[in-house]
């Protein structure tokens, strides 16, 4: 099996404040073929600025496994579906990992 390119491979972060709607939005992008697997991390605190003021929140991150290739409409979707105004959408190439889980990834995501 030739082993699959990792900078093909995407982990995109998100956050979001309400653990149904992160579990939801989760089910949704396997469903929809956009990532291969989201892992829904427990609730923590951010502290961040906004509009000038210091915020803190509980929010849930989702860890969402993807490729390059899907990443565009991964990112439409989120923002049409994300509550939030300005969410946070962050993706991070994947420069290495075992070969056999990069492909299923692809293939999950085609």
């Amino acid at each position: 099996m030739d082993r699959p390119e990792a900078t093909e491979h995407l982990l995109v972060i998100t956050t979001i404040d309400d653990e149904d709607t992160a579990r939801l939005l989760a089910a949704e992008a396997v469903e929809q073929r956009l990532a291969a697997c989201v892992h829904v991390v427990s609730a923590g605190r951010s502290v961040y600025l906004w509009q000038g003021q210091v915020e803190e929140a509980r929010e849930h991150t989702l860890l969402i496994k993807t490729t390059v290739a899907r990443y565009g409409a991964l990112q439409d979707w989120l923002v049409q579906r994300h509550p939030y105004d300005t969410p946070e959408i962050i993706a991070l190439p994947i420069t290495a990992g075992l070969p056999d889980y990069l492909d299923w990834i692809r293939q999950c995501t085609r």
